[in-house]
């Protein structure tokens, strides 16, 4: 078997260094695709608002101006007619409309309930749920100013502390998981195409035909890959920390020694694609099929807690879920290895079956 890996594995790297496009392509689309999203940023800034004031008066002034200070929300238009900032929405040129009655001074000033009308566009669920958050809270506090301004105690009153990511940084939450997301990427493509390569140049004959291991060729067409995708981590993890400033709080061994066992899992899942494919192109689409799944079910994107009980249970046998979960509990929460036991003992578990399914498939190959 050592003497099957390491001809095996000799022989994968010179074909690596060979295709110099694909080796670039290797470490050039993690880089792209995280300069892409690490940029992007999901908290909501100066939503453009229509305001309708048919009151006119300093209660109004100082409900606008409130919402100015929020910078959730930035007045683009002032109309007296609800009708046209309903228009303004549906065109699009308004996400928010706000409505104030021609009362809301007077029953502001005789101490009565004075309301006000808020329009959102609910088109993007994003973007309105965390403009009535700001509206919500914006309410909450000014009746807990005048509760105070009277002389009255509140009842029941909370004070939030947000661990881990207290700023609210998009970069923070979504970085971390896009490692998983871009490591099997990369690895998943490259090992899909190891077995299907050899097949395409004619050389795939010669290869069974040789007193060669099975699990010494399984490993010794992974290990290459293997390597190549712990550097493309270090350098994800120098961009995360230096170029978009994102706190690592826990262990780096504990990082790389977990890459390795996702690693595994990936590239036997790859590999064990090759084997099925009959041609390049082909291997590449299937190992994009997972791709999907891999975002939406893994909770990368979307709370695993929303997802119906199927899906969820798909997810789970996923490495990309478990391998973010370690992802954000040990860069964000400073998890160590025995508060990350489950989802690593999970990724060993993926990791051994598939392996096993390479080494009995290419068993069936060689007989």
């Amino acid at each position: 078997m050592w003497t099957s890996f390491v001809a095996i594995l000799l022989k994968e790297f010179k074909h690596i260094f060979r295709d110099r496009g694909t080796l670039t392509l290797f470490f050039m689309l993690p880089i792209m695709q995280l300069a892409l999203f690490g940029f992007l940023d999901q908290n909501v800034r100066n939503l453009p608002t229509v305001v309708v004031d048919q009151d006119q008066s300093r209660y109004s002034r100082e409900l606008v101006d409130g919402m100015r200070a929020t910078q959730t929300f930035a007045i683009t238009s002032v109309t007296n007619s609800s009708a046209e900032a309903r228009d303004l929405i549906a065109q699009g040129t308004a996400r928010v409309g706000i409505v104030i009655p021609p009362d809301f001074h007077d029953r502001r000033a005789r101490g009565q309930n004075a309301q006000f009308l808020v329009l959102i566009d609910g088109s993007d669920s994003n973007v309105s749920a965390q403009a009535l958050a700001a509206i919500n809270g914006l309410v909450a506090q000014h009746n807990l100013d005048e509760a105070e301004a009277r002389g009255a105690r509140p009842l029941l009153s909370a004070q939030p502390i947000v661990l881990f990511n207290p700023e609210g940084r998009t970069a923070n939450y979504i970085i971390p998981g896009l490692v998983a997301i871009l490591l099997q990427i990369a690895a998943m493509v490259l090992a899909s195409i190891a077995i299907v390569r050899e097949r395409e140049q004619g050389t795939m004959e010669q290869l069974l035909v040789t007193p060669i291991n099975p699990l010494g060729l399984v490993l010794g067409k992974l290990a290459p890959y293997l390597v190549i995708g712990l550097v493309e981590m270090a350098l994800i993890l120098l961009i995360m920390r230096w170029g978009f400033h994102v706190p690592i709080q826990g262990s780096l061994l504990l990082l790389f020694g977990t890459a390795v066992v996702y690693l595994f899992a990936l590239l036997a899942l790859g590999l064990t694609i090759s084997m099925r494919a009959q041609t390049q192109m082909a291997a590449q689409q299937m190992a994009q099929m997972l791709l999907l799944p891999s975002i939406f079910l893994s909770g990368y994107i979307f709370p695993v807690a929303g997802l119906p009980t199927v899906l969820y249970w798909i997810g789970r046998a996923l490495p990309a879920t478990h391998m973010i979960d370690v992802m954000r509990g040990a860069v964000l929460r400073s998890a160590g290895p025995f508060d990350l036991l489950p989802s690593i003992l999970a990724l060993c578990a993926i990791s051994v079956v598939l392996v096993t399914m390479s080494v009995r498939r290419v068993r069936k190959l060689t007989i």
